[in-house]
């Protein structure tokens, strides 16, 4: 099968290609969206990743020229437009889980170096400079945490930090019987976010969940408490964050995604003036931490998605069951 995989990057190529069962794969570094829609013409497929547009105006010019399989390398599917893709006959696959622990050890390292203040002390150390002063943190040990989301990702980061002896408080529509097992205390979300010291997203970016951290769900947290989203940029509506720093309101904010990222992430835009305005302002804060959806970036994180890609893309074309196909 003729793949065009868009959005790529030298560790795409390398384990798309180690991977790879038998397509043919051309490589573009553009992202797809509907200015590259004409790259696809001679493809069957499409591979694409978080930050490639894929709405209905891009489905339908890709239809047009011939694709009939879109597979994201990616877990979340917010960036397509599924009803358009089953309006015309495109099913889309994804990756549902590739190594959980992956996102949720990045989760637990950002809270850790906001808390410690690690990278701080690094480089003051290269300066010469072994003061302590405002290098102080707390103790995870006997805190409240609350988890939003405990699906794969959020289990993981739940087991972790039961390891470090935090109450752990968790919302999800569906409760986990291994983690209640555990420890953890299923609550409404106003309890769970309210009096927690940490509060980490690990939820679906999805019309009821778009900005579930907001000016009045901010009122909720403890004054100084900590927030991580490793999630969906979307889930934090990023000027109320703003203001919640402001006013002291939110203490540590440390995030791997970030609701305009599409046109700052995977980039190197350390010779360009910078557009954004909002996170040029969140940079700024000398308590917030930003990462570039860099969570899922392990070894055993892209061999997984590698291989289910090329699974999903061998189930399509031995007319096989796609069991990793999303359904709205």
């Amino acid at each position: 099968m003729n793949i065009a995989v868009f959005s790529t990057y030298s560790y795409d190529e390398e384990f798309l290609t180690q991977h790879n069962t038998g397509h043919n794969l051309t490589f573009f570094k553009l992202p797809l969206n509907l200015q590259t829609a004409n790259l696809v013409q001679g493809f069957t497929a499409v591979c694409v990743f978080v930050n490639d547009t894929v709405n209905a105006e891009v489905l339908s010019a890709i239809k047009q020229h011939g694709v009939r399989l879109i597979v994201l390398r990616c877990a979340g599917f917010n960036n397509v437009d599924i009803k358009a893709a089953d309006a015309l006959g495109i099913p889309v696959l994804r990756v549902p889980a590739y190594s959980p622990e992956a996102v949720a050890e990045h989760t637990v390292a950002l809270m850790l170096t906001l808390n410690r203040k690690t990278h701080k002390a690094y480089n003051r150390v290269r300066e010469g400079n072994f003061s302590l002063e405002r290098l102080l943190g707390f103790n995870l040990h006997n805190r409240k945490v609350g988890i939003i989301g405990t699906g794969n990702i959020g289990k993981a980061v739940c087991n972790i930090l039961n390891g470090f002896g935090c109450n752990i408080y968790a919302y999800d529509v569906y409760p986990d019987a291994a983690l209640e097992a555990l420890g953890v205390t299923y609550a409404p979300l106003e309890d769970v976010l309210r009096d927690a010291d940490v509060v980490s997203l690990h939820c679906p970016l999805m019309e009821g969940t778009r900005h579930l951290i907001n000016a009045e769900t901010l009122k909720l947290f403890k004054p100084g408490a900590m927030l991580i989203n490793t999630s969906r940029g979307g889930l934090i509506n990023t000027p109320d964050v703003i203001e919640a720093l402001k006013d002291r309101q939110l203490g540590y904010l440390g995030l791997d995604v970030y609701e305009q990222e599409g046109s700052l992430f995977f980039q190197d835009l350390s010779e360009d003036v910078i557009q954004d305005d909002l996170i040029m302002r969140l940079i700024s804060f000398p308590n917030v931490l930003i990462t570039s959806h860099q969570g899922f970036f392990t070894r055993e994180a892209l061999e997984q998605i590698a291989t289910t890609t090329f699974a999903n893309v061998d189930a399509f074309a031995a007319q096989q069951e796609l069991v990793n196909r999303v359904v709205v």
